[in-house]
């Protein structure tokens, strides 16, 4: 059969896919005769004749493995063998097994391996280059058993794995065991006693009844004939589709192709995408060939799927308890299930309880990043018999606080914390000595057991901040000991956080794992940070940069920037121990979640850090980050006052714009004279936090408030920081331009300082925070298999697409925060396949609450982007919010999602009547009280058959 007509290959499909290293498939014939030359010209073919002689002659009782990868390097690069198995290294990359160039396509390496070891051995390639960072081939696809071997040689013909292949997501658990578990079909082909080649490949969209079948230009491949064609095997668990044949007689090289085959018609139905591909490795006695090919040339972009995002603190069931609970998830699957969603997002649900106030109600100040949250457990799912008379005395607050419009945070967990309790003296003991909490115990224990004594003491000592507590301030595992002896006095309260915990546990994995059944994957959220005083920054201080904090710089939605209070990460301490914490808590996730979000992942590349003296995130600047050194600004022929840039810049001036008529009383409280009609801050008010030392008890007062921020305004009035000062290196202020202090200076100075800036921010740190991304995210990424998504918004540097597009990351893009500083607005048509569209987040407001906020904005959007002409209807009516809905839903992204409160738009029926009470958070606000529930119940939604109708057939009609 003659070349097929050139198609592209999925690897080719996109310049912006292009992995970290080329990854040759193979060589394309330029024309018919193609495959006459390459018969000709030198192959790997050559080396393993020259090897057959070895292998007649090789070490008794051993195996000749013969490994070839198809791939193409540049000076400088190697290529290795890495795998669990001592002979490669048992996964240290250090001992990894070295490869051989053989030629532009193809390393090559052999192995003496024992006879005898008959287990399943799984192996990597990997790809070293010359400044020591290193890339490893994707995914547990790569195999060899001797069970049964009777070969002198195996030869493995491999083709790497790039991570970013939009294949490798359909193979997580999310997809394998849910979303596509549906289109399976179980395919068995007799194989042959004896056979010269294996071929296994990979294809994870194909329709239920389909397989595939291979023909090429053998005999034994039907001599291209597809009227009855050769097909391949696939059980159950396995990801290859597989065949064995006996090529014996078969004239190399042989050409072939993958196609589809329809088992239910008996039917061909295409051929794969792509020129043929071409096997040169001829059959020879006592050799055994396998061919992985990795995946067929199919569309690989063709699923897509829609959820819904909502806190599960927001769930309202008729039987709830003025708080969303893990239980209330089966009931929002129920209705996914019934309008065609295919995932449910929430946010964090760990352990807050710090205060036990209303500031607790914030989800990503978690107290321990593994522990649950209490607020979440349903009382009648732990309640024995006589704990039910119980639960129904509660009945009259409990239908008090569920018939709030909004989370009484601190009611809710008083009465359920002492419930928990009661249940708790009579069945503690029991569930402690069960087969189950047993189990659990020890597979949680690394963190369960320090949780549980930092919760005891933190009630102990009335406060979580361990600087504070008069013992036991200072982590240390032997002295905690003591705790965990049965006959201590405070072992019954410390294994009560035991009983709550293994509670939580069932609860929760009972609700996802119920979501499943439906065919709903369940998506987490892995906050950045840890609280401050917690029980992680307790248990492991070295893990963290202690005397700083973490935030976001200056955008529209916070324009002082936000200052979260974690402590940052000493990522270097980290990385000591193969980042173990992260990997913890990634393994933590798999026990509930299919799927997970990394909040802020911009974090892995670099952190906005922000000096513990300061309150507001324009204080910070990005950690690590390569500084400008003095020597730079004069070379630029930049005018350089350390004073007039480090300092704040105070005159009478810029006291009138921030002050006005109050500017001498803050003169004459706050601050000393100076040179020149300029002033400096006194001592005790030199900082942020001395500022808000002074003005606390005050902020009720509306003056004492504009006088306090006029204060840090000064402090922040600054254009350079000292990074340790030193007085030569130096990170610029964000947004210098808004500052009176730039403002000030002569117009050469500031078209200077402008320039340095931009390239501080926007050129001089992308190579390096590519690498730092490169040295935590790829490791992560590998210890688990479920589906991750990065929240990578706020100010992204342009090296974090391609690193997201290398590794199979799902990004995030959001109508309203266009990443494109170009444009005013995201279009989701313009939606990377590997992404998350969404027209709102929970730190924004919902589509209705923005259309009656930014009227020049909605303006230009209503006619550029809606396509409509004339004025825009000052309110969002449903049709405008539906409009919004279907340009989502039709992106070409895998998945859009859309917060519950944006779907209820498309419909007056079920809509809010007040958008304003939709939003979740505000994130300028560092004290938002998070209470936000749903209007309606679920048992309500799940019977809003017009909505209901309306939504489903919209859903349908995108194809998700």
């Amino acid at each position: 059969m003659a070349t097929r007509k050139k198609t592209i290959a999925p690897q080719d499909a996109s310049p912006a896919d292009k992995p970290l290293h080329t990854v040759v498939s193979e060589k394309k014939p330029a024309k018919k005769a193609a495959v006459k030359k390459a018969a000709k010209k030198t192959t790997v073919t050559d080396t393993v004749k020259k090897t057959v002689k070895k292998a007649a002659t090789k070490t008794t009782g051993s195996v000749q493995l013969n490994f070839q990868v198809k791939f193409h390097t540049v000076p400088g690069q190697n290529l290795l063998i890495t795998g669990a198995h001592p002979l490669l290294g048992g996964n240290d990359v250090n001992k990894a097994v070295p490869m051989q160039y053989f030629n532009e396509e193809c390393w090559t390496a052999t192995l003496e391996w024992p006879a005898d070891l008959d287990e399943t051995v799984y192996y990597n390639y990997v790809l070293k280059t010359a400044d020591g960072s290193v890339v490893i081939d994707w995914g547990k696809d790569k195999f060899f058993s001797l069970k049964g071997n009777k070969a002198v040689e195996i030869v493995l013909i491999d083709t790497w794995n790039h991570a970013g292949y939009y294949e490798n997501t359909f193979y997580a658990e999310a997809f394998q065991d849910v979303l596509l578990k549906q289109h399976f079909t179980k395919v068995s082909v007799a194989m042959p006693k004896s056979y010269t080649h294996e071929f296994r490949v990979k294809s994870p969209l194909l329709a239920k009844g389909q397989t595939l079948c291979i023909a090429g230009a053998a005999p034994e491949l039907n001599n291209w004939s597809v009227i009855d064609p050769v097909l391949l095997s696939r059980e159950e668990g396995s990801e290859h589709y597989r065949v064995q044949l006996d090529l014996s007689k078969a004239t190399f090289p042989v050409s072939y192709k993958y196609g589809v085959y329809d088992t239910g018609k008996k039917q061909f139905v295409t051929y794969e995408d792509g020129n043929n591909r071409i096997l040169y490795v001829a059959a020879a006695t006592d050799r055994k060939t396998i061919v992985n090919d990795g995946y067929a040339y199919l569309p690989s972009n063709t699923w897509r799927g829609a959820g819904i995002a909502i806190p599960v603190f927001s769930l309202r069931s008729h039987e709830g308890f003025g708080v969303g609970e893990f239980s209330d998830l089966k009931g929002l699957a129920n209705w996914a299930e019934k309008v065609g969603l295919k995932m449910i997002q929430i946010l964090p649900v760990n352990d807050t309880t710090a205060t036990y106030s209303w500031k607790d109600s914030y989800p990503y100040a978690a107290i321990s990043a593994f522990a649950l949250h209490p607020i979440y457990m349903n009382l009648f799912a732990i309640a024995g018999e006589h704990h039910h008379k119980q639960v129904k005395k509660l009945e009259a607050e409990r239908a008090r606080l569920n018939a709030l419009p909004v989370v009484d945070y601190e009611e809710v967990i008083r009465i359920k914390l002492q419930f928990i309790k009661e249940v708790y003296k009579d069945l503690g003991k029991q569930t402690l000595a069960s087969a189950g909490f047993k189990t659990f115990f020890e597979q949680n224990t690394h963190w369960l057991k320090p949780y549980a004594v930092f919760c005891y003491l933190r009630n102990e000592y009335g406060t979580v901040n361990f600087s504070e507590w008069p013992a036991y301030n200072q982590y240390n595992s032997q002295e905690t000991l003591v705790f965990f002896d049965e006959s201590s006095p405070a072992y019954m309260d410390i294994a009560f956080h035991y009983f709550v915990q293994y509670h939580l546990h069932l609860q929760l994995k009972e609700a996802t794992a119920y979501a499943r059944s439906k065919g709903i994957i369940v998506k987490g959220d892995i906050a950045i940070g840890v609280y401050r005083y917690g029980a992680d920054a307790w248990q492991h201080p070295d893990l963290f940069h202690m005397d700083f904090q973490a935030g976001a710089p200056p955008d529209d939605f916070a324009i002082k920037g936000q200052n979260w209070g974690f402590p940052t990460y000493n990522w270097q301490k980290m990385q000591q121990d193969g980042f173990a914490w992260w990997k913890q808590r990634f393994e933590q996730m798999k026990h509930y979640f299919d799927a997970f979000r990394i909040d802020h992942i911009l974090g892995f590349f670099r952190i906005w850090s922000i000096p513990m003296d300061a309150v507001e995130g324009i204080m910070g600047h990005f950690v690590p980050a390569i500084p400008v050194q003095m020597h730079e600004f004069n070379q630029k022929g930049i005018w350089f006052d350390y004073d007039r840039y480090t300092q704040p810049f105070i005159t009478d001036g810029v006291l009138w714009e921030v002050f006005g008529y109050d500017n001498e009383l803050v003169k004459s409280m706050f601050l000393n004279p100076a040179n020149m009609g300029s002033y400096t801050l006194k001592p005790e008010f030199a900082t942020q936090r001395l500022v808000q030392a002074h003005f606390a008890g005050l902020e009720d007062d509306a003056h004492h408030r504009k006088i306090r921020q006029g204060l840090y305004d000064l402090i922040s009035n600054v254009l350079l920081f000292d990074v340790d000062g030193s007085g030569q290196s130096f990170h610029f202020r964000f947004g210098i331009e808004n500052t009176s202090s730039f403002r000030y200076l002569e117009w050469n100075t500031q078209q200077q300082l402008k320039e340095a800036y931009v390239e501080y921010f926007f050129r001089r740190q992308d190579d390096f925070w590519k690498k730092e991304a490169l040295q935590k995210l790829p490791a992560l990424k590998r210890v688990t298999s479920m589906v991750v998504c990065g929240e990578d918004l706020g100010l992204v540097p342009s090296c974090v697409p391609d690193v997201m597009k290398q590794l199979g990351l799902l990004s995030l893009e959001i109508q309203r925060m266009p990443k494109d500083p170009k444009k005013e607005f995201f279009h989701p048509n313009d939606a990377p396949y590997l992404s998350v569209v969404t027209p709102s987040t929970h730190d924004m407001s919902t589509v209705r609450g923005w259309w009656e906020q930014e009227k020049e904005k909605i303006q230009r959007f209503y006619n550029n982007d809606l396509g409509q002409w004339g004025e825009a209807p000052f309110y969002c009516e449903a049709w405008i919010n539906k409009a919004i809905v279907v340009q989502h839903l039709y992106s070409p992204a895998m998945w859009s999602v859309f917060q519950l409160q944006d779907l209820m738009g498309i419909n007056e029926g079920v809509r809010r009547s007040d958008p304003k009470e939709e939003q979740i958070n505000i994130p300028a606000n560092s004290n938002h009280y998070w209470q936000y529930r749903m209007h309606l119940d679920l048992e309500e939604l799940q019977t809003a058959n017009d909505f209901n109708e309306e939504l489903a057939g919209l859903i349908v009609a995108s194809g998700r």
